[in-house]
């Protein structure tokens, strides 16, 4: 995936990294600092990090893949924003191993919680990483989505298997080991002991749309990017959106 803010990318990113953007405004209003402590667990190469390095604050990039560490650095230095990205080798269930506990203004869980075994010991972890006014972004699959997707492929026992599995799982081949509705991501928000500032929906219709239409058609892309914004709030299209994305505070950040 590519930079949130080029143009084709942002219909996978738009919507999160304008709900990002906006609560790291509020950030430095709230804290009169113009250079906010990020975290961003299961970063890989950056789509976010180096983006929020951009607006001038520091990023600590925590995940498992030397691999994606090195794009990381790489990226960072092409982006002029090296000396604001530092990337740490480690994951979610020894995030403090690697990373100081409550040093955090935000922390970005973005693709974390499928993967992991416990997601709400990796949502706790998130949580215990932020400073007593912090927010959390995350990210995660969406059941529905995936229920919906296999479905219009014609693959109808796999999309019941999906909607009837406890980790949203279509079979033995499914690549994702968890998926979850909204319910399910704002319980684990609220158990953490964080306030749900926001639910939106992600991807509710780019993933269905024939990628050579969005292409060619004239006007298509900006249409369709605009209906993303506008389906992301309401409820009703979060049970079909491939990606769920919840804005978390701190007590202290809501009262702020």
């Amino acid at each position: 995936m590519s930079d949130p803010m080029r143009p084709r990318a942002s219909l996978r990113t738009a919507v999160v990294w304008e709900v990002l953007k906006d609560a790291l405004d509020r950030r430095v209003k709230a804290t009169g600092r113009d250079v906010l402590d990020v975290l961003d667990t299961g970063g890989g190469s950056g789509n976010f990090a180096v983006p929020v390095a951009r607006l001038g604050h520091r990023v600590t990039v925590v995940d498992p893949s030397p691999n994606a560490l090195f794009a990381l650095e790489r990226r960072a230095a092409e982006a002029g924003v090296a000396d604001r990205v530092q990337g740490v080798q480690g994951d979610a269930h020894g995030l403090f191993d690697v990373v100081e506990r409550g040093g955090y203004d935000a922390v970005l869980c973005h693709g974390v919680l499928e993967y992991v075994d416990d997601p709400a010991e990796g949502v706790r972890n998130a949580v215990d990483a932020l400073r007593p006014e912090g927010v959390l972004s995350l990210l995660a699959a969406g059941l529905g989505g995936a229920v919906l997707a296999r479905a219009l492929a014609g693959h109808f026992k796999e999309a019941k298997q999906a909607l009837e599995d406890p980790n949203g799982r279509w079979g033995a081949g499914d690549p994702v080991p968890h998926r979850f509705t909204a319910e399910q991501l704002t319980a684990l928000v609220e158990d953490a002991g964080l306030r749900v500032a926001a639910v939106h929906g992600v991807r509710v219709f780019a993933d269905l749309v024939p990628g050579v239409l969005v292409d060619t058609e004239p006007g298509a892309l900006e249409a369709l990017l605009k209906l993303e914004a506008a389906a992301a709030e309401l409820p009703s299209f979060h049970s079909v959106a491939t990606q769920l994305h919840v804005l978390g505070e701190t007590r202290e950040a809501a009262e702020a």
